[in-house]
């Protein structure tokens, strides 16, 4: 019976030992970058771990409404999956029509991957 308790009390301290390490995991580092004009606006996902986090990420352009970039409230003008070129991933939303506001670009967090707002810019 002794060893039937001790099997257990392993078993269950090596599953919180694993739990707690998977948590753990630091997310991979993530930048997105955008420009563009005249509507047309593309730019680059770039991580340190180029196999998952650049290409096939989802980036999504946003019409910047209020004083700060707010995804959640800001207008969505576009979006594209990022596809390998070069040493980075990247995106094009293609002529968008919006030409003469503040933008910025949005790659959401994965299970491996941190998420990142690019920097906004003026057109």
């Amino acid at each position: 019976m002794k060893l039937k308790t001790l099997i257990a009390t392993v078993a269950v301290a090596v599953t919180g030992v694993l739990a707690t390490t998977a948590v753990a995991a630091p997310l991979a580092d993530t930048t997105v970058s955008i420009q563009g004009n005249n509507g047309d606006y593309y730019g680059y996902v770039h991580s340190s771990d180029q196999n998952h986090c650049e290409g096939g990420r989802k980036v999504t352009v946003f019409k910047m409404l209020g004083s700060t970039p707010s995804p959640k409230t800001d207008q969505k003008i576009g979006d594209d999956v990022a596809q390998p070129n070069g040493p980075d991933a990247m995106w094009s939303i293609g002529n968008s029509g919006y030409k003469h506001v503040k933008f910025y670009a949005r790659a959401r967090a994965t299970s491996y991957c941190q998420g990142d707002l690019s920097p906004v810019i003026s057109r």
